[in-house]
């Protein structure tokens, strides 16, 4: 497969506390999966259907650790926050106890900020982040203030865990797909993204859950990275989580803000 298939591949792809600690707890709760790919389980194995879901997937590992009453896996591998409102909330079931998300990448412009590092310059990079970070202050709030509050009104005695961004690459290996000056760039839109994601999901009263300490030295590039690099089969699978990123950094993101 071509170095742009794959690039091709990317952009297409791309407040009630409740004790949820125990399986024979968590037997009376109605959990849904909403989101993008990072909560669907792109770039883990057993990736199915239009939506890429995995049981890999954080989502899907807390369910079956934990057997809710009732799991609906709603995310969707590209989804933005236009597709959570128009798409995913509607088919929420009545009485969700627990919603879990991470959304706002895709609107951001992930895919195509990808692709332009990639394949461009280092100034060309980091303008295409600032686009993008330009976006985030500007745009994305109204976004997630307006797929924040159609959440609420289907789940209202929801608790809601709206869960962050990792920073996607290693800055310490002196070896690795990008520069340096790249790998910065990308890593500071994300701490944009998440800070922002963060602020809106706070307003809400939603949880916000920051995934960014368990991903702490395993980004792209690293010795034991929790994210995969650029990825030529399945090409959707560049820059998301592999099977450890899910399994120790996600699940043990959602576990701690579920009680």
């Amino acid at each position: 497969m071509s170095r742009a298939t794959v690039l091709a591949c990317l952009v297409t792809t791309s407040t009630l506390s409740l004790a949820l600690a125990s399986p024979a707890q968590a037997a009376s709760i109605d959990y849904v999966a909403l989101g993008d790919s990072y909560s669907s389980g792109v770039g883990a194995p057993g990736q199915t259907g239009l939506c890429l879901r995995s049981n890999n997937s954080y989502a899907a590992q807390w369910a079956a650790r934990n057997n809710p009453a009732s799991f609906q896996f709603l995310a969707c591998g590209g989804a933005t926050t236009d597709d959570v409102r128009d798409d995913q909330v509607p088919a929420i079931r009545a009485g969700a106890d627990l919603v879990s998300i991470t959304i706002g990448g895709n609107d951001a412009g992930f895919a195509p900020t990808i692709v332009t590092c990639l394949t461009s310059s280092d100034s060309a990079c980091t303008t295409k982040v600032n686009q993008g970070k330009a976006y985030v202050a500007d745009t994305l709030p109204g976004k997630l203030d307006a797929t924040y509050a159609a959440i609420r009104a289907k789940t209202p005695g929801a608790r809601v865990v709206v869960l962050s961004y990792p920073l996607i690459f290693d800055t310490s290996s002196l070896i690795c797909e990008m520069s340096i000056t790249k790998r910065r760039a990308l890593n500071s839109g994300a701490q944009a993204l998440d800070a922002m994601i963060k602020q809106r999901a706070e307003a809400a009263g939603f949880v916000y859950s920051e995934v960014r300490d368990e991903f702490t030295g395993h980004g792209v590039c690293s010795s034991r990275p929790y994210l995969n690099g650029l990825t030529i089969v399945p090409p959707q699978n560049s820059y998301h989580p592999n099977s450890s990123g899910y399994t120790n950094g996600y699940l043990p993101a959602l576990t701690s803000a579920t009680g």
